[in-house]
């Protein structure tokens, strides 16, 4: 079967409002990149397939210096740098045909955000599961979280690392619809397994937070290849105090905070609540 697989990243394309000052501002550049550098890119670079191709989406209006710091990644060929004023499900699909390299057979598209880190195995693992030839969103459910206290182990059926494999003649991709929504409008395939992913909770990031069951990284460490040498073991009474103590409250807490935005979702709808977020921002 002929696929085109595309990996598909934002990182300061403007949004308007409060989220597009937060994303020219220098410091948020600045930190954004490093993270990039630390987790990202490398991530990408060790894949076990080189069969896929990498887009990036850029304000226009970088500074110089993000420019410059991009171009040495475009000249290797790790990825395709896209500046855009805007990106639309009609324009993005017009990006990607300029790239892929068949445009036949199946269009297979992996979300991946500019702070986080996947597998080395992680996109053959996606590819091999396109075993289909009609529309559907694929999922690695089980991954990692990165905080400031150790590492945890989450299981996420519906997480940000989503992609969507459809038939070249009806193209659709994983930016249609929010990651968590996919489901409502095609079957959903789980690729179960190891962890495949890793997110990294920082200050910067509000919407990550520390989920999961807190883990030792040196099983995984082989997988994520310099993302976790900082992580400490947690030891024998930690992992205790987590299982029976810390991780029953966070279960807690997430629970309450999904049924909150699936009500919010239900009474104001995607637009609403982001319009009710970007007023609720100082």
């Amino acid at each position: 079967m002929m696929l085109d697989h595309l990996l598909l990243t934002r990182f300061n394309l403007p949004t308007g409002g409060v989220e597009a000052r937060i994303r020219a501002s220098e410091t948020w550049l600045t930190n954004r990149w490093a993270l990039f550098e630390r987790y990202c890119a490398p991530s990408v670079s060790r894949q076990s397939t080189d069969d896929f191709t990498w887009l990036i989406f850029f304000d226009p209006e970088s500074p110089q210096w993000l420019k410059d710091a991009i171009a040495p990644y475009a000249e290797a060929g790790l990825f395709t740098p896209c500046f855009r004023v805007e990106v639309t499900p009609e324009s993005l699909l017009e990006d990607i045909r300029v790239v892929a390299r068949h445009t036949d057979g199946m269009l297979l598209t992996t979300n991946l955000d500019n702070d986080d880190a996947i597998a080395v195995d992680f996109l053959e693992r996606v590819r091999a599961a396109v075993d289909f030839d009609d529309r559907r969103a694929l999922y690695v459910p089980e991954g990692l979280v990165k905080g400031p206290d150790g590492l945890y182990q989450h299981r996420d059926e519906h997480n940000a690392f989503c992609s969507v494999a459809t038939p070249w003649s009806r193209p659709s991709t994983s930016w249609d619809e929010w990651h968590n929504m996919l489901g409502r409008t095609m079957p959903v395939v789980l690729i179960d397994g190891a962890p495949g992913w890793l997110q990294v909770v920082h200050g910067e990031n509000v919407s990550n937070r520390v989920r999961g069951h807190l883990a030792s990284p040196a099983r995984w460490r082989s997988a994520f290849p310099g993302a976790l040498d900082d992580v400490a073991d947690p030891g024998r009474g930690a992992l205790l105090r987590d299982r029976f103590v810390s991780g029953p409250a966070r279960r807690l807490r997430d629970a309450g905070r999904s049924g909150i935005r699936r009500a919010a979702i239900a009474v104001l709808g995607k637009e609403g609540l982001l319009r009710l977020k970007a007023r609720l921002r100082p």
